[in-house]
């Protein structure tokens, strides 16, 4: 169908570097600040998925360490005005918060993946996480909640319990799965590189987010958009990210430059830094790449790709409204330019509209958007 409307739910995940490290003010409130700034500039309302296990321990530790105080303060009054503002709040969770110790710095000592704590344990968590987002955002507005979920690295599937405990909690729907991603590390260990849907809204089987239901389940997925980047474009996109670390005043656009002009640069960074280059970056890039759609990792010419995918696989759909959730990490932001830049441009364009998560979820339940089962 040519004529298809997508409703672009622009999403970031707030919240501090998965060991806890880093300044909130630098990776968190002045980010945000800046996003919002150019949300309300273009008439946009984002959602923000707020990390609420960190705030619960910077309340819990504040007693011994007052200086955490005026920064959970900081953390309550940032969510709740841009609330106010118009914007959406949602939650998110990453585990190895949980019962995390504090000596100046952060200690985060549990496990990173939610899939692997018992349900009561799990239970605690997300419900304890719920209910201060709740309690606080209600003193903006009375009729808040809590209707969606994104798991911190993406944990939801396979899991006997974790979409039933969703439920339990009133979250309309999930938004963690990414097709394609697949992790064998220290911390997660997760495999979603054959996911039955990884577009389109569906119910999941319940004990596992990756395959589509028979039947309507009381919860719903929403997978998180990605998409395959040209293997040119992505190709001078990371030779521009590594270049700059070499040579960092120059400020020259990917966009006017060839990859033989980068050649004769490289010529001059050794032998060894070469190689490393040629392996990490040229090699992997031969059959295109897959990636998340994660607006803080792409620069403008890799957000036009992304939209392109988008629009093809929305006319490809047949329906003529199709949700598209973008992911996003402030924390991960130096250069707001081409994020700006990109928003701009698509704002006015006809076959785009943006909304909130809540508003996603609200559309959902009322049978806005179809929602996929398994013939």
């Amino acid at each position: 169908m040519d004529n298809v409307t997508i409703h672009l739910a622009l999403v970031d995940d707030w919240e501090l570097s998965g060991n806890g490290s880093g300044d909130i003010g630098e990776l968190q409130f002045e980010p945000m600040r800046k996003l919002t700034a150019i949300y309300n500039r273009l008439g946009i309302r984002g959602s923000f998925n707020a990390e609420v296990m960190q705030q619960l321990n910077f309340r819990r530790h504040q007693k011994d360490h007052p200086e955490l105080t005026e920064l959970a303060d900081e953390w309550d009054n940032v969510v709740s005005e841009t609330l106010r503002q118009g914007h959406d709040i949602q939650l998110h969770v990453h585990p190895q918060w949980y019962k995390a110790g504090y000596d100046g710095r952060w200690h985060l000592t549990s496990d990173w993946s939610i899939l692997n704590y018992p349900a009561e344990t799990a239970l605690e968590l997300l419900s304890s996480c719920k209910s201060y987002l709740e309690d606080l955002l209600r003193k903006v507005n009375p009729d808040y909640r809590c209707v969606s979920f994104r798991s911190g690295a993406w944990c939801i599937a396979p899991s006997p319990h974790l979409l039933g405990l969703l439920v339990q909690l009133g979250i309309v729907f999930d938004m963690s799965i990414v097709s394609g991603v697949k992790y064998d590390t220290r911390h997660v260990k997760l495999d979603y590189t054959h996911c039955d849907e990884d577009f389109l809204p569906y119910y999941p089987v319940m004990t596992d987010a990756r395959r589509v239901s028979k039947e309507k389940e009381p919860i719903v997925c929403v997978p998180t958009n990605c998409f395959y980047a040209s293997r040119r474009q992505l190709f001078l996109h990371h030779l521009e990210k590594v270049r700059r670390k070499v040579n960092p005043p120059a400020t020259v656009s990917t966009g006017s430059r060839t990859v033989e002009t980068y050649g004769r640069e490289w010529a001059q960074v050794g032998e060894s830094r070469a190689k490393r280059v040629l392996e990490k970056v040229v090699v992997p890039y031969v059959k295109g790449k897959h990636m998340i759609s994660d607006l803080a990792q792409l620069d403008y010419p890799l957000l036009r790709e992304m939209l392109s995918s988008i629009r093809k696989r929305a006319r490809s759909s047949g329906l003529k409204d199709v949700p598209v959730v973008l992911e996003n990490h402030t924390k991960d932001i130096r250069d707001f330019s081409d994020i700006e830049r990109f928003l701009e441009e698509i704002t006015p364009e006809p076959d785009i509209k943006f909304l909130t998560l809540t508003e996603l979820a609200a559309k959902l339940k009322a049978g806005f958007f179809p929602i996929r089962t398994r013939s």
